[in-house]
């Protein structure tokens, strides 16, 4: 069926396409006789207008982007669901790209949400993103931006986390409250700022508590298990023999878990092992695995309340609000070892 336009009103009317634009939109300027004949043609042939060219119009489209690094991660789906839970209550639509933890891929994906004249853009950032220039453009025009959880600390924008340095610390001081002596970390990428919190951390819990810090045990993953899987065989064929290990991510977690059963060591007899997130699977693992839970639904909530209120009133944005949302330590098998 062919779609009602503007034109077909304004001609069955013998009107300008003007007046019946409008009429539509209820301006001042067009008599309330007029503009009653309009609103009655256009509701008796369905018309419905283009959202296209109303976001023209109102320079809004109602639409925000969201760039995580992978949609198939639990905890960003997680995220993703908060997000649309407070978009779709405000009348926003939500565009997820994915950049596939590639910085290249990531460039594109902002220019794709500018170009497309999107309102604004969540962003948790790629691990391969050294460069902010492509977030830094935008923002300097006034474009609303705000990151969550991968955060960027260049940028004076809004900002939603946990608190990793918090996080990290208790998974570190649970593992030696557990009788560990030599814990090891498996950091992730350590340009990203929550690599770098969450391994302040660890030192700092084993600082307080008198272990010595080894660097030699301290390794950096990607937040991947099959990359995790290597970095830990190559820790456990190592000179020094751990009886710990925290893992920056239940990603890394997964991987190292995988490598202690595959050399024949037991959890957490050999080896008590905890990672950080909460991913569901976690749970489902033998041993089942110990985590720091990070809150992500209500990070996504939290995020696109930021957004929304920065697109609805574009001065706030000159005091950055920091959301740190607290995180829980869920104790499991793979590092309970004293019952």
């Amino acid at each position: 069926m062919k779609k009602t336009t503007i034109k077909d009103i304004a001609r069955e009317l013998n009107v300008s396409t003007s007046t019946v634009s409008r009429a539509l939109r209820d301006s001042f300027e067009i008599g309330a006789e007029t503009k009653q004949r309009v609103l009655e043609l256009a509701k008796r042939l369905d018309y419905t207008p283009d959202p296209v060219a109303l976001s023209l119009l109102s320079s809004h489209s109602n639409d925000i982007g969201v760039i995580v690094p992978d949609i198939s991660n639990p905890f960003f789906a997680l995220v993703i669901a908060g997000i649309e839970d407070v978009a779709f209550a405000q009348g926003y639509h939500v565009v997820i790209y994915q950049s596939h933890d590639n910085y290249e891929r990531e460039v594109m994906n902002v220019r794709h949400i500018a170009n497309r004249r999107k309102d604004g853009m969540l962003v948790s950032l790629a691990t391969g993103t050294q460069d902010y220039a492509h977030f830094k453009a935008l923002h300097e025009q006034g474009f609303p931006i705000v990151f969550f959880d991968r955060i960027c600390d260049e940028i004076d924008t809004h900002k939603v986390s946990v608190d990793d340095f918090e996080g990290a610390y208790q998974a570190t001081e649970h593992l030696i409250k557990q009788g560990c002596k030599t814990i090891a970390h498996i950091s992730g990428p350590p340009n990203l700022l929550i690599s770098r919190r969450r391994l302040h951390g660890y030192r700092s819990a084993l600082l307080d508590y008198k272990i010595p810090i080894m660097e030699d045990i301290i390794m950096s993953s990607e937040y991947n298990s099959q990359e995790a899987l290597i970095i830990t065989r190559r820790l456990l064929g190592g000179s020094v023999k751990v009886d710990g290990i925290f893992a920056s991510s239940d990603n890394i977690a997964i991987g190292s878990h995988a490598a202690i059963t595959e050399a024949g060591l037991s959890m957490p007899h050999d080896i008590a092992l905890i990672g950080f997130s909460d991913l569901p699977i976690t749970s489902l693992l033998n041993p089942p695995l110990s985590t720091v839970a990070q809150p992500a639904f209500e990070m996504g909530r939290s995020a696109a309340e930021l957004l929304i209120n920065l697109i609805k009133n574009p001065k706030d944005d000159r005091v950055s609000i920091s959301n740190v949302l607290r995180t829980g330590l869920v104790v499991r098998e793979s590092s309970l070892k004293i019952q």
